[in-house]
């Protein structure tokens, strides 16, 4: 699992699946624009939601919850990343929410 600087997945986002890891309260302040949500503990039940084929970016509130998810995914046979910072890095600069 790599970890990923915010501006490389801001960058990545056309191409990459973004994965929101966070539970429902959090996601209520904000989520990257396009992000799929997922909170880790429902992923192992809704795996066939996500594409094996496509890059997926784990992103949680700090990154330490979607580094687990991205080694997860990693053994589960996906291509994950994690994303440095987490959405805390995310807002603090300025990159856009939905």
């Amino acid at each position: 699992m790599a970890e990923i600087t915010i501006n490389d997945t801001n960058a990545r986002r056309p191409s990459a699946q973004i994965l929101d890891v966070r539970e429902d309260f959090e996601v209520a302040e904000g989520m990257i624009p396009g992000a799929l949500h997922i909170p880790m503990g429902d992923l192992q039940a809704r795996l066939a939601e996500l594409d094996p084929a496509v890059p997926i970016i784990a992103v949680c509130r700090s990154g330490n919850r979607s580094a687990r998810v991205a080694d997860a995914l990693n053994s589960a046979g996906f291509s994950a990343d994690t994303m440095a910072g987490g959405m805390t890095a995310w807002t603090r600069a300025g990159l856009p929410t939905t």
